[in-house]
């Protein structure tokens, strides 16, 4: 996986070497190798410990091949890698404390064809919020909980990658 600090003028290549059990991954940037924590994740946001200094993190766009974040309040792209995605879904499976189980997510890379229901209304688990296309086919993307439709995070015609957050449920 490759990322850009934007003051930085070089690419910086970095690596998932190796996961452990408790959470914690070896990641290798540069040339040096570092221990990476996740700590809390939840809606487009996460903290995680790298070589024991604490960091926050804030997604500000998530695209099809690239993700812009702010890291520390340092603005940053990475470009999108399976590795990446794999650990993002790590994170949002740790995240229930933090508030990751609020996001509703695609799983499919599609085009938003409706909006099933308005913000601010009251959902119940199943209830269809966005219908999405991808290869010619419409799947119903549903609430995975019941509550308050607290935002909803994409337009009609709209193009979604997987793993990005279409609404917000509280």
């Amino acid at each position: 996986m490759e990322f850009k600090v934007d003051d930085l003028a070089e690419m910086l290549r970095g690596e998932v070497l190796r996961t452990a059990e408790d959470g914690s991954i070896l990641v290798s940037i540069g040339d040096k190798n570092h221990n990476l924590k996740l700590l809390k994740s939840g809606a487009g946001e996460f903290e995680f410990m790298l070589d024991n200094k604490f960091h926050h993190a804030k997604i500000l766009q998530s695209g099809s091949a690239e993700m812009k974040l702010l890291l520390d309040g340092q603005p940053i792209t990475v470009k999108k890698h399976s590795k990446l995605t794999e650990v993002l879904e790590k994170a949002s499976a740790l995240g229930g404390a933090g508030g990751g189980d609020r996001s509703l997510v695609s799983q499919i890379p599609g085009r938003v064809v409706s909006i099933a229901v308005e913000q601010g209304k009251e959902v119940k688990k199943g209830d269809v919020i966005v219908v999405l296309e991808s290869m010619k086919m419409q799947v119903a993307v549903k609430a995975h909980k019941d509550g308050h439709l607290k935002e909803i995070r994409v337009k009609q015609g709209a193009s979604v990658s997987r793993n990005d957050v279409l609404a917000i449920i509280e």
